[in-house]
């Protein structure tokens, strides 16, 4: 028997009245896997966090290598890393910069850059599979990507114990592959390793132990040869709730008509055309190894993003109507959900009832312009929509940060729900949700389908298809490579992710049965009011300015990817003017970072040099003036951090603006502004980048950025 690595006996843990944790025991032993599993709100990230030192119990033990933490410092200093469900990354920053975010104290000193960029390709190979230069901005990748930088950044600290919460949620199977490949490696080496999981599949496989949690209570603790799905499934569900295989059964189409249709359809650059034709009463799937245009294809049938070239329409009451924006497809009776509710769906500082019922408010409103929201009529959909997903919450007033992640995505799902579309987008909306919910989920999309309605489910765990969809459609390169029917046989679908094995095609032009194609173009001039046929811009920048929501930032004298002018550089030290939009509801301040990721090497810098560092910025402020830094012109209660320039001891800088100076060739400089939820932060006045960004990142709601470029400076910096 391996040592012991943990040991929780009698673990309770309350948030007011509600009872997270009821004396939970476990035990972890070195060089194993243990999984904890349960529905959402059983407990487990709480769980998580008590093992990490990030949450202390109201009662019971907590003993890691016969050691007890008591605060996230001292577990460091046990050797515990975990990685949290949410992905916490500085989109501003450098991959560097991320990987040692935090790693380091305001006095302490860095570990050589090169050393850190050896260290930092390797792990991040080891991961990924290829090499992702460590300069490139966080805010330019991925989801999957960021997700892959916190487990990296989690296992570049060679952890004793390791915690794992929901650490694959955004990975396809090839990268939890990879993901398992690293976990073993640790484990070989002794590193005990808590994962928190939905994706049971997964755990089959990887767990040595499964600890089963529902309702707050441990309810059995299986070892390697119990570990299967129907035996984690009845100690999830109770008996009360077993697996119903009434809610199996494929979706069909039920027209030859389609109710959505796309036409010489490019998501990417330099790739083939193709059509796509989705009909009434199909569910159809959408998978593909991560990065394959599968995530760019469903945002565009929403409206979310434009395409590269072509056009989708929608059939409404015998109309044609083209889906060019958000607002267009909404119109159209196109409702979206994304798996990634941080950034495109919760609003934190609003309550659940809120955050569900939002997008209902123009419709179910009263008194016609004032539109007045009577609660009395939203309650009803509200209270049906939660119990069709069993979301588990308290008073329906309570800010929706306090449901747990995956009760958070409930919400999110029963708000589309409530929309009444025709048609449902859907981007990976069961991560982070459990099996139970899972199947709630699946069997509205059934019965939702069933009515005349369609669905596109975009997901990376294949065996969702196999008992769900009408058919099913593989993405490689950015377009539709493979298309399957039922019977589905997931090996061959797993394989066509891949590249391998037979394609089965359908043919380009779907709508073979429709008789009149014409009715589905965009409406000539003086035929009917019609939204104008646009070739999308080929060009778009790969990093935007605004968000989703509409908050932006920007400068009436610095454009995205312009050259930064030279008055605001070098040695003069005015501070350029700056503007934003849409500020998020819930705001309470706001605060500002300029910062340069391409420090030179030899200067043995480990993160990207701060130039203006800004906070306590009044939420109802628009924006800065020119020359703002360290005058009266700043806005009442904005605070000034120092430059990086005082870091490196160059006379003539202090607290403020420092210009861009940038010591040889062109360098990037971003932009940031972050809406947070709190009305003032506190700093010491001596703060660094990395003090300003850990006390900044935990209370963001959204961010905006740009960035521009600068270089080569006319003259040398001065001397230290």
């Amino acid at each position: 028997m391996s040592a012991l690595a943990a040991n929780l006996v009698d673990i309770t843990k309350n948030f007011g009245p509600t009872r997270a944790l009821d004396h939970v025991s476990l035990k972890a032993f070195e060089g194993e896997v243990h999984a904890i599993i349960g529905g959402n709100g059983s407990g487990k990230s709480t769980l998580a966090k008590i093992i990490s030192g990030v949450l202390q119990p109201d009662s019971g033990q907590v003993s890691i290598f016969g050691k007890t933490a008591t605060t996230p410092a001292e577990s460091k200093e046990l050797g515990i890393s975990n990685v949290y469900q949410e992905v916490l990354v500085a989109d501003e920053c450098s991959v560097l910069d991320n990987l040692f975010l935090g790693s380091d104290g305001l006095f302490e000193t860095a570990e050589p850059l090169d050393e850190r960029r050896i260290r930092s390709k390797q792990i991040l190979y080891d991961l990924l599979g290829f090499e992702l230069d460590p300069d490139s901005i966080v805010g330019d990748l991925p989801l999957s990507l960021k997700q892959w930088i916190t487990i990296a950044r989690g296992m570049l600290t060679n952890p004793r114990l390791l915690i794992l919460d929901e650490s694959s949620a955004a990975l396809d199977y090839e990268a939890t592959e990879r993901l398992f490949a690293k976990m073993q490696s640790l484990t070989r080496d002794g590193c005990a390793i808590f994962i928190v999981t939905h994706r049971i599949a997964e755990l089959v496989r990887i767990a040595d132990r499964a600890t089963v949690l529902r309702d707050g209570k441990s309810v059995g603790t299986l070892e390697k040869a119990q570990i299967t799905e129907d035996k984690i499934m009845q100690l999830i569900a109770g008996p009360e709730r077993q697996r119903v295989e009434a809610n199996r059964g494929h979706a069909r189409q039920l027209e030859d008509r389609p109710v959505l249709r796309t036409h010489d359809l490019q998501v990417w650059q330099n790739t083939s055309f193709f059509d796509f034709n989705l009909h009434p009463g199909e569910i159809v799937g959408v998978t593909g190894l991560d990065g394959q245009g599968q995530a760019d294809f469903v945002k565009v049938l929403a409206g979310v993003q434009q395409p590269v070239n072509g056009w989708i329409s929608v059939v409404q009451n015998g109309i044609a109507e083209q889906i060019i924006d958000m607002q267009a497809a909404r119109k159209a009776g196109i409702s979206y959900i994304s798996g990634d509710r941080k950034k495109d769906g919760v609003l934190p500082n609003m309550s659940i009832f809120e955050n569900m019922v939002m997008s209902i408010y123009p419709v179910q409103s009263v008194a016609g312009f004032l539109r007045f929201i009577k609660r009395s009529k939203l309650k009803p959909i509200f209270e049906h929509e939660t119990a069709q997903l069993a979301t588990k919450m308290g008073d329906s007033g309570n800010l929706i940060g306090s449901l747990s992640g995956g009760n958070q995505q409930k919400i999110l799902i029963a708000r589309s729900f409530a929309e009444n579309p025709s048609v449902l987008v859907l981007n990976d909306p069961a991560r982070g949700i459990d099996v139970g919910a899972k199947l709630d989920l699946y069997r509205n999309l059934r019965e939702f389908a069933a009515k005349g309605n369609a669905v596109v489910f975009l997901s990376s765990e294949i065996e969702e298809f196999t008992d769900l969809c009408s058919r099913v459609l593989v993405f490689r390169g950015g377009i539709i490579s493979s298309e399957f029917t039922p019977p589905f046989d997931t090996h061959v679908i797993l394989n066509a992710t891949f590249g391998r094995g037979a394609e089965k095609l359908a043919p380009r032009d779907h709508a073979t049965n429709v008789s009149n194609l014409d009715d589905w173009r965009p409406a000539k001039n003086g035929e009917r009011p019609a939204a104008k046929l646009v070739r999308v811009r080929p060009n778009l920048p790969r990093r935007l300015v605004m968000n989703q929501s509409g908050f932006m930032l920007l400068s009436p004298e610095i454009k995205q990817g312009d050259v930064i002018p030279s008055r605001y550089t070098e040695t003069h030290k005015m501070s350029p003017p700056l503007e934003w939009e849409s500020v998020p509801k819930g705001t309470q301040s706001l605060a500002l970072s300029i910062t340069d990721p391409d420090v030179p090497q030899e200067f043995n810098f480990s993160r990207s040099f701060a130039h203006w560092l800004v906070y306590n910025i009044p939420a109802d402020a628009g924006g800065l003036v020119e020359g703002a830094s360290m005058t009266a012109k700043m806005p009442s209660g904005s605070q000034e951090l120092n430059s990086d320039f005082v870091t490196f001891n160059i006379p003539g800088f202090g607290r403020g603006y420092g210009g861009p100076w940038p010591p040889n060739g062109s360098h990037r400089y971003v932009f940031t502004l972050f809406a947070l939820k709190l009305k003032s932060v506190d700093l010491p006045q001596d703060a660094d980048f990395v003090a300003f960004s850990q006390a900044i990142l935990p209370v963001t709601i959204e961010q905006a950025s740009f960035t521009a470029i600068y270089g080569p400076a006319n003259a040398a910096l001065p001397a230290a």
